[in-house]
């Protein structure tokens, strides 16, 4: 059973989506536009987001940009079209999987059983030392009590960017790839796109940034991702 928060203007969309995911034994919320979505999402401890994309005013995009800055919780989008854009734009902002209108409700709760399984099985890998504290320059990190500062100024990360800076740390000096980072993240035996690293490397590097840290996290061209010398601003 499984905690699930449905944004989707359609009322009859939310219906038939509550009646699949309800018979098959999950607990479900709704919500019929996106900044009411956005808000329970950040309020409700759900455990996966069913998210239409052609929302009115704010669309999904916009609502799961805004999520991700906060928080891992598994995405699957709807989407009336099967466009490319759709796609791309929806995992690179951290969608887990997407769905084309109109849609099997068995398929989607299939979908959304094995979105669960992954998140399930796909929980930040500590690996030995993983509740040391490393410093780099002005950033220190206490992956115990997952805290993170920059400059004695606690910055929130999301478990997978906290997870992601962690193995940065580790190896300050080295210069990780994506197939590395993303098994720091999500363990050796899962798939996950280079997209889906970019964008929480992405939103890792607008906090660092934003907290007087620029350049924090360098990309080595070709080869991969290392720690900057972390110098204040």
């Amino acid at each position: 059973m499984a905690n699930i928060l449905i944004i989707d203007d359609d009322p009859q969309i939310r219906q038939v989506l509550r009646i699949a995911l309800t018979q098959a034994g999950h607990v479900v919320r709704e919500a019929g536009d996106g900044a009411e979505g956005l808000a329970k999402a950040r309020k409700s401890d759900a455990d996966l987001i069913v998210l239409d994309i052609g929302l009115p005013e704010m669309d999904g995009l916009e609502v799961c940009r805004r999520l991700r800055v906060e928080r891992d919780t598994p995405v699957l989008f709807l989407t009336a079209r099967d466009d490319e854009i759709d796609r791309v734009l929806g995992f690179e902002l951290g969608g887990d999987d997407y769905v084309t209108k109109p849609f099997s409700p068995r398929e989607l709760v299939a979908r959304i059983r094995a979105i669960l399984k992954r998140a399930t099985v796909a929980a930040p890998v500590g690996g030995r030392g993983g509740d040391r504290i490393f410093r780099r320059g002005v950033v220190e990190i206490d992956m115990g009590r997952h805290q993170c500062r920059v400059a004695g100024v606690n910055i929130a990360l999301t478990n997978r960017e906290m997870a992601i800076l962690g193995h940065l740390m580790r190896h300050p000096d080295h210069v990780a790839t994506k197939v590395q980072l993303s098994e720091a993240v999500y363990g050796p035996n899962l798939y996950v796109s280079e997209r889906t690293v970019d964008s929480h490397l992405r939103n890792l590097r607008v906090k660092l940034d934003h907290a007087g840290c620029a350049g924090a996290i360098e990309t080595v061209h070709g080869v991969g991702i290392r720690m900057g010398a972390c110098q204040e601003n």
